[in-house]
């Protein structure tokens, strides 16, 4: 995908990561609707603010009407409650759900039709290392990741007819609000991750493994998976 060429919308766009891929976005020539439940967050030069919350279909509708040029979707608005799955607050487990998963399935469904009028693009999911590793005590994150990854090679095949192709991001900690907690060695830095996905969108990649740690737990996948 020429990026030079592309229209993207990109949720969650005004801090982390969704920041970072709308401003690489433009720097590469991209026409960018910089995507958020309160626009007027979003303070990146060279964007376009779009008011879209990924749980309420309402807002998604009326987004996909205003950026009806749109040949690239960026699913990244994310949320981590760090619930248990059985511990935890059965309502962060459905909010996890409802932002990781069905967020983006929702956003994916209505702006489908406009990249097919559009001639065709990409969608490109954020997802985590969490949608192979399963801790107990981020279970909600881990499942929600665990679902749209399940999502994103479903759609796949469902869009490819349609000239639409699906990439997945994966990727361990970065160094953002939802990791502030982490140390600061642990994490990468997601102006790299941003860099990484938008070079795996030009190459036409399915999925896109950010950092070692990410590329070493999915390479143990067939191993563990034969023990």
């Amino acid at each position: 995908m020429d990026l030079n060429k592309t229209v993207a919308v990109v949720t969650g766009a005004n801090r982390g990561l969704g920041r970072h891929l709308a401003a690489g976005l433009v720097e590469r020539g991209a026409k960018v609707y910089a995507a958020a439940r309160n626009p007027e967050t979003v303070d990146l030069p060279g964007v376009i603010p779009l008011r879209l919350d990924v749980t309420d279909a309402e807002s998604i509708t009326a987004a996909a009407q205003i950026a009806s040029d749109v040949t690239l979707v960026v699913n990244n608005a994310g949320i981590s409650t760090s619930a248990p799955l059985i511990g935890g607050d059965i309502d962060d487990v459905r909010r996890e759900m409802d932002v990781n998963f069905y967020g983006p399935l929702a956003v994916t469904r209505a702006f489908a039709p406009v990249v097919e009028n559009n001639g065709g693009g990409t969608v490109l999911n954020v997802l985590s290392v969490l949608s192979w590793f399963h801790p107990a005590a981020l279970g909600s994150y881990a499942s929600s990741k665990a679902a749209a990854w399940a999502m994103s090679d479903a759609v796949r095949e469902e869009l490819a007819p349609r000239g639409i192709a699906v990439s997945a991001l994966h990727v361990a900690y970065m160094d953002t609000d939802m990791a502030a907690g982490v140390p600061a060695e642990q994490k990468i830095d997601p102006a790299d991750v941003a860099a990484q996905a938008l070079d795996g969108i030009e190459r036409g990649l399915a999925e896109i493994l950010a950092d070692d740690t990410t590329r070493y737990v999915k390479g143990s996948l067939s191993s563990s998976n034969s023990e």
